[in-house]
């Protein structure tokens, strides 16, 4: 036993001498010695408890042997974990402040974009509005004026919410203003539109109302809080606003009789970008304006709070409650610097339906946003009939309503109700529709959402903004396509119709004198070549006319080709319809 065990360790640490190998050896032999002594302990009769012990040790020493090495092992592998722990942590701190700074650079970059961005628009703004002064104003103008608008403010709440996360200031509100004469001289600018849209307007403003804030900052909570109101109220509707203060506080509020707003979409709206659903109307923007408010307010002490339980009964009333302040005699009273108009403007556009004339092929027009659909009104209203609808539902239901099928259908993608995608997927599986070719417009224009136009049969996707120019060519292309395609199938039926009520190539008096007489000398084609051209219009092929004729099937391909040069065609289609005009 003992020569095994010294061979195999020999062969097991055989290159490796190193001391704890050595140690190991030696302590495995004493281990093993008690077992074998125990012949030599028999013949000389010790006593049975000796013998026990002896046995015992060796079993006490292997034991000993493999507690340690699992204790060795153990920290061996626990110094491994720690180690690569600390390099996780340490390449989780690497890669968190790689995205930190990626985040930053980002963040940075985009705030240049907006920035850079307000110095053309204010360009722009300025030398239109120095164009419409001199020469007067027009109904495009005015609808370039709101397009800037609402582009020169969107930008600005983008700017600000960046500076209100990077925790600069951006209002002083260290000045004194009259809420009062501020929200009196921001209504003036909305009830124009409210009565435009028919809907109730009612104020109820306390007079001289000062507070110790930015009147800027005041100037963006009214209009911010009175255009959602205004979008949001049908038409019919009425909108409420008040102020109303007492000793130490002032209330501002704003209640309408929209749609209002759900319990578990009440915090939501506070945060930047975030939007409601809604499916009763067509309303557009960036959810910026609800965000402003609340950091404003949030940074003058006060709160707001949303009344609204859509279930219950419609409307919201949204109120901002700040500490009010009381004039000293050496306090100056400042006012807004920032003139804005409302943006809301620009959707009041009535688009209706084209008078239907049977000489014009019929386009179905399906665009929320009024403006835009009013011009795409005005450039293809002058060439097509249009039909317009403002959702996917909505042209649905139109198009089984509609005394004519259209001709193309020209649609946006993202709408309420049913999108764009939504609306082609339910004409695609109409056997009645499906033929309808569909080119989407949207700003949406990802390699996916591509791909997924293309496959719900749409012919196009053309990215927003485009060029009218280029739309107008694309509609006329496919327009033209589609009556090249009529066209072709109603020559191929004719000529199918003529090859069945003739079948064997009899000849009558009208063939004779048909215009197939007459293309025959015009193209100086010989006996031969007419009596081929004869049997090709019965529909037989090369093999047939060669044994009806009594001639080889190659010279029969050879006269073809001769009568397709004569001719200018290229197919036996193209031969019959050419020599039968």
């Amino acid at each position: 036993m003992l020569l095994s065990i010294l061979r195999a360790t020999r062969i097991k640490y055989k290159g490796n001498n190193n001391k704890k190998n050595l140690t190991e050896v030696i302590v495995v032999c004493c281990a093993v010695i008690p077992w074998a002594s125990m012949p030599i302990l028999a013949y000389y009769n010790v006593s049975q408890l000796f013998e026990v012990i002896v046995c015992n040790g060796g079993f006490l020493i292997i034991t000993t042997i493999f507690i340690k090495q699992s204790i060795d092992k153990s920290k061996e592998e626990y110094s491994k974990l720690q180690e690569l722990n600390a390099t996780l942590i340490e390449k989780v701190k690497e890669r968190t402040m790689q995205l930190e700074k990626l985040h930053e650079q980002r963040t940075y970059n985009f705030i240049n974009l907006v920035h850079e961005t307000k110095t053309p628009l204010t360009l722009v703004n300025n030398y239109l509005e120095e164009y419409i002064n001199k020469h007067g104003t027009g109904e495009e103008l005015d609808i370039i004026r709101g397009g800037i608008n609402k582009l020169t403010r969107d930008i600005t709440c983008l700017f600000d919410l960046e500076r209100f996360k990077k925790g600069f200031c951006v209002y002083n509100h260290s000045r004194t203003s009259n809420f009062s004469e501020i929200l009196k001289d921001s209504l003036m600018l909305f009830e124009h539109y409210c009565q435009k849209q028919k809907i109730s307007w009612s104020t109820s403003i306390d007079e001289d109302v000062f507070i110790k804030a930015d009147p800027n900052a005041m100037n963006r909570i009214v209009n911010n809080l009175v255009e959602n109101a205004i979008k949001f109220t049908n038409p019919g509707g009425g909108i409420e606003i008040t102020l109303k203060a007492t000793e130490d506080k002032m209330c501002f509020a704003v209640h309408d009789t929209g749609i209002g707003i759900s319990i578990h979409h009440q915090k939501k709206i506070f945060e930047p970008y975030f939007q409601i659903n809604n499916e009763t109307t067509s309303l557009q923007g960036m959810g910026l304006g609800l965000p402003i408010v609340k950091k404003v307010t949030d940074s003058l002490g006060g709160h707001v709070l949303i009344e609204s339980n859509p279930e219950k009964a419609h409307g919201t009333k949204i109120s901002v409650i700040l500490e009010r302040c009381y004039l000293r005699p050496d306090s100056i009273v400042t006012k807004p610097s920032e003139t804005s108009s409302p943006t809301c403007s620009i959707d009041n556009f009535d688009v209706v339906d084209t008078p239907y004339l049977p000489d014009r092929q019929s386009i179905l027009l399906i665009e929320d946003n009024k403006a835009m659909l009013n011009f795409l009104f005005r450039k293809l209203s002058m060439k097509y009939n249009l039909f317009c609808s403002v959702n996917g539902a909505e042209a649905l239901k139109k198009l089984h309503e509609l005394p004519i099928m259209p001709n193309l259908i020209l649609s946006d993608i993202m709408m309420d109700r049913m999108d764009g995608f939504g609306f082609a997927k339910v004409i695609s599986e109409h056997n009645a529709y499906n033929h309808i070719p569909i080119i989407f417009l949207s700003a949406k224009s990802t390699p996916i959402d591509k791909l997924k136009a293309l496959r719900l049969g749409a012919i196009d996707l053309i990215q927003k903004p485009f060029s009218s120019e280029e739309l107008i060519q694309k509609i006329e292309s496919v327009l033209e396509n589609i009556r090249k395609q009529k066209r072709a199938v109603l020559y191929s039926t004719i000529s199918n119709l003529k090859t069945l009520s003739n079948p064997e190539g009899a000849s009558t008096d009208t063939d004779s004198s048909s215009a197939f007489e007459q293309n025959y000398k015009l193209y100086n084609l010989t006996c031969r070549e007419m009596d081929i051209v004869k049997l090709i219009r019965q529909g037989l092929k090369y093999k047939m006319i060669a044994e009806t004729l009594f001639i080889s099937e190659r010279t029969v391909t050879k006269h073809v080709q001769n009568i397709f040069e004569k001719v200018g065609v290229s197919n036996k289609v193209e031969l019959i319809h050419k020599l039968a005009l």
